[in-house]
């Protein structure tokens, strides 16, 4: 296995780890919002528009997190940086 191949698997194993731990915390943190934001809602349903709509702002925030590390991922794929100082 010559050293340029050996780079590109490591490159995508990296890649897919950090797919994969960027979509589990996140997920997990979206659920653990939604749990909170349900039990809020039951205990003052007359709060329905504020806690809703910080539930939202907060999930887009949380989402986000996830964007990234899929961006991240994408350019150890497809342009990673180190394979130009690899192949000279």
């Amino acid at each position: 296995m010559s050293d340029l191949h050996l780079f590109s698997v490591v490159s995508t194993v990296v890649a897919a780890l950090a797919i994969a731990l960027g979509v589990f915390f996140p997920a997990r943190a979206m659920g653990q919002a939604i749990a909170a934001a349900l039990e809020a809602l039951a205990r003052q349903p007359e709060a329905e528009k504020p806690i809703s709509r910080t539930l939202f702002i907060g999930l887009a925030m949380i989402e986000s997190l996830s964007i990234y590390c899929l961006v991240i991922a994408l350019i150890i794929l497809f342009r990673n940086p180190l394979l130009e100082y690899f192949l000279k």
